[in-house]
């Protein structure tokens, strides 16, 4: 139901959750968010449940120059599974917009939570999202993100929180920036407790677009594992990339590591598979369908597909 009708309903229950992973004063657009009527969408799972369907969330902005403000909740009690696919868009009639998206998550004991956010945003849009996800001992959560289509500006950094002995994050990111599009987008992950785990990949394309890549685990507790791994592929003369990967560590037992590249493609692996019957399109092509290829868990056959032919379509008609 819509957080609305959840904080009417289960006052109590909502009460321990609305802004508890996501602090209302952590900068002026949550702020704006919780001094104003919000709506967004409330998603609770009991203990036990395993909802094997995906279930689809929508966020759309459909008037011009709205200023759209959404605070989502989604709960995951001990033991449960979801699997949660997210659209956001815009109407192809509006031009401007601005969407600020606050969400909370919680994965509690041994829980399991798989949330793939797809952005489709139109040319002119701004986006502001806000999110912190909190996951207790044994939980997992896979977070999978997607934008291949122009967008004006979007400014993202979503926050982990492992407090969990043997919680698990993987955070999964495939960014595609046309010219005019600034993609501002990051994840951090904190590892606070011993037996934690967490892994942040990010494939970005710039096509004549500006994409600044963050990424940041910090390691507060012994025998803690992560990794980060950040690289990009110029394909325009245009545009720019930045990556920008940051370990912090606070014990001498954690083991943080990285990788960052930003490049081009080698004209060597064209003339490979040109030698081998491609021509230069379709070779250019299969070498940017390799690089985007990062396993997205528990989407459906029918999304990967689409997610494919778009990819297909991007890298052919785009003449790379």
């Amino acid at each position: 139901m819509n957080t609305g009708a959840a904080a009417k309903k289960y006052p109590e229950l909502v009460k321990k959750y609305w802004w508890n992973a996501v602090k209302a004063d952590t900068d002026k657009y949550t702020a704006k968010t919780a001094l104003e009527q919000e709506q967004g969408y409330f998603i609770r799972v009991k203990a036990g449940q395993k909802i094997e369907a995906p279930l689809q969330a929508c966020v759309f902005i459909g008037h011009e120059e709205q200023l759209q403000r959404v605070h989502n909740i989604v709960i995951v009690e001990e033991g449960a599974e979801l699997n949660i696919i997210s659209g956001c868009a815009s109407d192809p009639g509006v031009e401007k917009g601005v969407h600020i998206g606050i969400s909370e998550f919680y994965v509690e004991k041994n829980a399991k939570l798989t949330f793939t956010m797809i952005h489709s945003w139109g040319e002119n849009i701004a986006v502001r999202p806000r999110s912190v996800t909190i996951i207790e001992e044994g939980g997992q959560f896979i977070s999978n993100y997607v934008c291949m289509e122009k967008v004006k500006d979007v400014q993202m950094y979503p926050t982990t929180k492992l407090v969990g002995e043997g919680a698990v994050a993987r955070l999964n990111s495939i960014l595609v920036a046309p010219e005019g599009s600034h993609l501002d987008i990051g994840g951090k992950a904190l590892l606070e407790v011993p037996g934690t785990r967490a892994e942040i990949v990010t494939r970005t394309i710039s096509t004549g677009g500006e994409i600044i890549n963050r990424g940041n685990l910090t390691g507060r507790a012994e025998g803690i594992r992560a990794h980060l791994e950040c690289n990009g592929l110029m394909l325009s003369n245009k545009g720019y990339i930045s990556a920008i990967p940051e370990l912090d560590a606070f014990t001498g037992n954690a083991e943080l590591s990285h990788e960052a590249a930003v490049g081009r493609i080698a004209p060597e692996e064209i003339e490979y598979l040109m030698a081998r019957g491609m021509d230069e399109e379709e070779a250019t092509a299969t070498i940017v369908r390799g690089f985007l290829n990062v396993n997205i868990e528990g989407l459906p056959e029918s999304l990967a597909k689409k997610i494919n032919e778009t990819l297909d379509t991007f890298t052919y008609n785009k003449g790379m």
